[in-house]
């Protein structure tokens, strides 16, 4: 392979735009106290979130409460723009040296929020620890690629070595550094300071950074309430902070959140509740979101549920995905801000296709349903309930609900949603395998690519596997788009890839989302990225 830099440029994937609107930015700063002081203190941003389901650990957060504020508070190696475009942040270059190593230098001079000098010990470190079996940490698969990773036991990441205080290079046990540089601007990547190492737990409910953002104070994280961040003065990467910081406040219900929104206690929303999708677009006028984002919705079934193994339960997934009318659901519940889905990815990543092999199993047909279902009683009789779990602080009841009386009304079996009181909640039993239904999962991707939307959801392992599903075909197909030089290669191995899944049905795909959200009256510069969260750093108001 040719010998390739990858600096301040990426590749750009996406075709969705972003809605970006003019207006002043605020002055002021951040005392020796870390207190925002002057004209910025007028202008802290209040946003809404989702109480972390961890302590704020990089390589132990997958799930977007913690990820925002993850995101705001550390910068890694590069970062996406609004459109998808991978940006160096940390990172001088990143280079492409063969199909297998990549050669990172870091900027000089840069810092933690203690003070602490950036270094390529700050990724290694991070990323060893990340890695480690015993640590049991959600992401380390992300360090799967890299030599000397072992997925069941303790083992060093031989691949990393120290070329300078300012250089690391990274071997890769297989030939995709082309995919993997891509990925660098996910959460997993960060560095952290040598503090952490220390009590990595205690490091999780104060976290430091070297981002945009820093906490306000010791005391900024209020479980269940809200985390209070300030500008970071000592960031000197692309993502500038025009404001005085952020509040990020915790939401039981998206009800409330918009209730505030309208009432002008909060500026800036990203998720409108179900009950409001008809109205919010001539409640907000042009303060209204409604735009693609790659976001991917569904509900999983456990690998070793009852009647959902083997020959009997690839049947009873086709005959309930058939019963399923995605068209009159996303109408009805969803007021257009939904499209059925046609595969496992997101229409607003490159190589997206909706005429896959199989796709066909996502179609509303009661008669094939009925048969396969059918088919399936023959195997063993049906018995029992078909439940979908969800979190109620989500704004799921309502999809939940009607998806339920699709296939109860379709199969003529008892089918119903089963509510947690949150995601935390929900999560723990998913990730304990304690989970005894169907239950409902979705994906933000973490950067732009079809093999994001595949590989951590059902490669073998893989951090968000939550089926457990395993496929050697699939795998092996997943790894030979990743280290494909042509787009066009890539894009043909991942949709023969998903013609393996929707023969097997690991996760019942259902539609895509859009991002719908909103700001408040006075504020400005609001852009929502391709992954539907908003630049928080570009906001203003006042």
């Amino acid at each position: 392979m040719k010998r390739t830099k990858i600096a301040l440029a990426g590749i750009a994937l996406l075709t969705a735009g972003t809605i970006a609107l003019s207006g002043c930015a605020g002055g002021g700063g951040t005392g020796d106290n870390g207190k925002t002081t002057g004209a910025a203190a007028a202008s802290i941003i209040t946003v809404n979130g989702s109480e972390p389901e961890n302590p704020l650990i990089p390589t132990n957060t997958n799930e977007v409460g913690g990820g925002k504020i993850l995101d705001s508070i550390f910068a890694g190696l590069a970062f996406y723009d609004g459109k998808g475009k991978l940006v160096n942040d940390m990172a001088d270059s990143i280079t492409v040296d063969d199909p297998s190593t990549v050669t990172i230098k870091i900027k000089s001079g840069e810092k933690f929020t203690n003070g602490q000098v950036l270094t390529a010990d700050s990724f290694i470190k991070a990323w060893q620890f990340g890695a480690k079996f015993s640590n049991k940490q959600l992401n380390s698969s992300w360090f799967a690629d890299i030599q000397g990773f072992n997925p069941e036991k303790d083992s060093e990441l031989t691949g990393l070595t120290k070329v300078d205080d300012n250089t690391f290079t990274v071997k890769l046990s297989t030939p995709v550094a082309a995919d993997w540089s891509q990925r660098l601007g996910y959460s997993a990547y960060y560095p952290l300071p040598d503090v952490a190492f220390t009590d990595m737990k205690s490091f999780g409910e104060h976290p430091i950074g070297n981002g945009p953002y820093k906490l306000a104070s010791d005391s900024a994280w209020q479980h269940d309430v809200q985390i209070d961040l300030v500008k970071n003065d000592g960031y000197t990467g692309a993502r500038q902070v025009k404001n005085g910081g952020l509040t990020i406040k915790f939401y039981a219900s998206q009800d409330s959140a918009y209730a505030d929104l309208q009432a002008g206690n909060l500026d800036v929303l990203d998720a409108i509740p179900a009950a409001a999708f008809a109205t919010f677009e001539s409640d907000l006028g042009d303060r209204a979101v409604n735009q693609p984002a790659a976001i991917f919705q569904s509900f999983t079934l456990p690998g070793n549920l009852a009647h959902f193994t083997g020959q009997e339960g690839i049947l009873r997934k086709e005959a309930i995905s058939y019963a399923i009318n995605r068209d009159q659901i996303t109408k009805t519940i969803f007021n257009g801000t939904r499209t059925p889905a046609s595969d496992f990815t997101s229409p607003v990543i490159n190589g997206w296709s909706d005429s896959i092999p199989g796709a066909e199993v996502l179609k509303y047909d009661p008669a094939k349903a009925k048969d396969l279902w059918a088919q399936a009683d023959k195997i063993s009789k049906w018995s029992g309930s078909f439940q979908i779990a969800y979190n109620a602080d989500g704004g799921h009841k309502e999809w939940v609900d009607a998806v339920s009386n699709s296939i109860k009304n379709t199969l003529g079996i008892d089918a119903s949603g089963k509510s947690y009181v949150d995601f935390a909640t929900l999560r723990a039993d998913v990730n304990a395998r304690k989970i005894k239904t169907a239950f409902r999962t979705g994906w933000q991707a973490d950067y732009p690519s079809q093999y994001n939307f595949l590989q951590p959801l059902y490669g073998t392992k893989a951090s968000s596997n939550d089926s457990d599903y395993t496929n050697k075909d699939f795998d092996a197909l997943l790894a030979q788009g990743a280290s494909a030089s042509d787009p066009s290669a890539a894009t043909a191995d991942y949709a023969k890839a998903q013609e393996i899944l929707f023969k097997e049905l690991p996760a019942i795909p259902l539609w895509y989302s859009n991002v719908t959200g909103g700001f408040a009256q006075g504020v400005k510069n609001v852009t929502f990225g391709w992954n539907s969260v908003p630049l928080y750093y570009e906001i203003t108001k006042g």
